[in-house]
């Protein structure tokens, strides 16, 4: 699995992920939280957690990108599109983008793990998982051998992901979804609470109930979510 780096960090955003990212990384990790960024139209209080709050376009004048690292903690907001536009712009700052994998998992030393994760704790990922960059993983999931998860996904509380299944980019999984084996979930599909999912599914796609190949949403209608 890829080190943890111990350099300094800023965290982009002051909502509850922000807050959990501090926690997290504050207690199990090694690296020190040193401040909070946030676009100037959302700036509205210079403190957050007793650290100090600075607006974006000015962060790299107190918190050089030689010398800290970013984390980007942003929802899954039109299908982890706004979490993705925010990396892109901190990379071209030149920052780092941070990962943090908790201690609390079950992890393998051969995981690939990318840019700007948020793995938490009780989740189990079994050996020979890629993981994409900007992913989130909530709390105690299942992650089996094989699985393939693309960029910019959030997966969210007990989902089970069997074997050797791909997950394509900026894909959502809700709470206590299944997905059976050998099946691909194409690029920014939807899976809500509890769906059942034992087939592959289409690009633009929401699956809202289970058995979820009975409550496909065409692409229109979802264009809502996104």
């Amino acid at each position: 699995m890829n080190g943890q780096s111990d350099r300094p960090l800023v965290i982009f955003g002051v909502g509850e992920l922000a807050q959990l990212a501090c926690y997290y990384f504050t207690h199990d990790s090694p690296r020190r939280v040193a401040a909070f960024t946030v676009d100037r139209t959302h700036f509205r209080e210079n403190q957050c957690m007793g650290l100090p709050v600075l607006a974006f376009d000015e962060v790299d004048t107190r918190y050089t990108p030689e010398e800290y690292d970013m984390f980007v903690a942003l929802g899954y907001t039109r299908l982890n599109r706004a979490r993705a536009e925010k990396c892109v712009e901190a990379k071209s700052r030149g920052y780092r983008l941070a990962t943090y994998v908790s201690s609390r998992s079950v992890t393998w030393p051969d995981l690939i793990v990318g840019e700007n994760c948020f793995i938490m704790e009780g989740n189990v990922i079994q050996p020979f998982v890629r993981i994409g960059n900007n992913v989130i993983i909530w709390c105690g999931s299942l992650v089996s051998h094989h699985v393939e998860i693309d960029d910019h996904c959030f997966i969210a509380a007990h989902a089970v992901i069997s074997g050797h299944v791909k997950i394509g980019a900026h894909s959502f999984i809700g709470v206590n979804a299944t997905l059976r084996d050998k099946i691909t979930l194409a690029e920014r599909t939807l899976l809500g609470a509890g769906a059942l999912v034992t087939a592959s599914t289409d690009e633009n796609t929401a699956y809202l109930t289970a058995p979820s190949q009975e409550a496909g949403v065409p692409s229109h209608r979802l264009q809502s979510l996104l």
